[in-house]
Order: C-alpha cells, then sequence, then structure tokens
C-alpha cells in the first residue's frame, strides 16, 4: 500500500467520522449556548440546569439520525473491508 492510498483511507475515516458526530455535536453546542444565555439572563446558576436540555437534545438527534449515522458507518466500514484485497497491490 502506498503513502497515497494510506493518506486517501484516513481522510476518508476523518471526514467520516466528523459528519457522523458533527449533528450530535452541534446540537448540544447550540442548546448549551441557548441555556447559557437563558441562565445569565435570568441569573439562575444552577450547574446541573444545562446537562439535561443537551442530554434530551442529544436523545432526539440520535433518534431522528441514528439510522443515518449508522448507516454511513456501515458504508465506510464495507468499502474498507471491500479494499482489503487490493492493498497489497
Amino acid at each position: 500500500m502506498g503513502a497515497d492510498r494510506a493518506l486517501y483511507l484516513l481522510s476518508e475515516m476523518v471526514w467520516s467520522a466528523m459528519l457522523i458526530g458533527a449533528p450530535v455535536l452541534l446540537t448540544t453546542l447550540v442548546v448549551g449556548l441557548v441555556v447559557s444565555v437563558l441562565q445569565v439572563a435570568t441569573q439562575i446558576q444552577e450547574i446541573t440546569l444545562s446537562y439535561v436540555p443537551k442530554l434530551l437534545a442529544c436523545a432526539v438527534v440520535l433518534l431522528l439520525l441514528g439510522g443515518w449515522m449508522l448507516g454511513r458507518l456501515t458504508q465506510f466500514a464495507l468499502e474498507l473491508y471491500q479494499s482489503i484485497p487490493h492493498l497489497a497491490d
């Protein structure tokens, strides 16, 4: 396997990981920002108040996009396994 093929596989792995993780990370970022703004506006500084909305938002995103995320991961794994015989070329 040449360096160009290894870099291509590494690049595909990074992009797949970013695509799979982005919905959950962006959701928690937005929900955390909204909760923080509300906490500042109302002066309620309870640390546990920010966790429940984030957990609920993550659960909703995983329920809605979990199938797509798993499909994307499975597709990458299948492509990787199917390329194994050609790695020695």
